[in-house]
């Protein structure tokens, strides 16, 4: 029977109540400790990109649930601090050997978090379980990635970063940030947003699909999604409510902006040119 086969069985008795905390066996578990070790090495993820679009592993998420909801709270140490939770901090004597460093004073891996070769975690940082961090990718000091996010090769997460989880429902796929993506300090991305491939996103940006991303390069509104290739940062634009009485001046409601990556940069660099000459 295969990993996948057993959690879905599993689920499905603790859906139906039949399977509890109290009831669960040391076989239940130790299939648990089977998956939270395939999620740290990559073998599953909790979102993989199919026909162009992200979709959620739904059996991953269903097992994050089961993680939670069969085991007992417990104290640990951390430090010279005792928490309490259902699982242990995700051990990290694998990173040397694949390239990759934490700083210390605070960063803090939670068990089932991947985290790929050459990375770089500053403190003080938190992954959560399911989280996905790529080859190459710089997780910097104040960011937050999510449960389940999923954060593409040589990403670039700015300091005080949030990345925002998707746990449930179990078929919505999490925020995913896609290769070669660069996010400036303070960005917010939440509720399954996608990042496309390198584009670089301004400081203190947020992006969620409630906000509109107006694309100047394809002359289209999207809602989201940020398309790969692009230079995007916030704007604000008009409210519907503009005409109210409470709004001397008129309202505005935040947007982001979208431009075509490389002319942006071309500009910048003409721009620095001139200067020096």
């Amino acid at each position: 029977m295969s990993l996948e086969s057993e959690i879905r069985g599993m689920w499905h008795r603790y859906d139906e109540g039949v399977l509890t905390a109290e009831d669960a066996e040391a076989g239940e578990l130790s299939t648990l400790d089977a998956f939270l070790d395939a999620l740290e090495t990559g073998e599953v993820r909790a979102a993989e990109k199919r026909d162009g679009s992200w979709e959620a592993n739904e059996w991953v998420k269903q097992a994050i649930l089961l993680t939670f909801g069969l085991r007992d709270i417990v104290g640990r140490e951390y430090g010279d601090v005792t928490y309490h939770d259902v699982l242990p901090l995700r051990e990290t004597a694998d990173l040397p050997g694949r390239g990759t460093r934490n700083t210390p004073d605070g960063t803090v891996l939670r068990r089932g978090a991947y985290v790929g070769a050459d990375a770089i975690l500053m403190s003080p940082s938190f992954v959560n379980i399911g989280a996905h961090v790529g080859d190459g990718a710089l997780v910097d000091s104040c960011d937050t990635v999510g449960s389940c996010a999923q954060i593409g090769a040589n990403v670039k997460l700015g300091a005080n970063t949030l990345i925002g989880g998707v746990l449930e429902p179990v078929e919505d796929a999490p925020v995913v940030v896609e290769d070669g993506a660069s996010l400036g300090a303070g960005c917010r991305v939440t509720s399954g947003f996608v990042v496309g491939e390198n584009s670089v996103v301004a400081e203190n940006t947020l992006l969620t699909p409630r906000i509109p991303v107006y694309d100047l390069v394809e002359e289209e509104v999207l809602y989201g999604r940020l398309p790969p290739e692009r230079r995007a940062f916030t704007r604000f634009v008009e409210s519907s409510v503009g005409d109210h009485d409470l709004f001397d001046g008129g309202a505005y409601k935040p947007a982001v902006v979208a431009m075509d990556l490389e002319e942006t940069t071309m500009a910048g660099v003409e721009r620095e040119e001139a200067l020096r000459e």
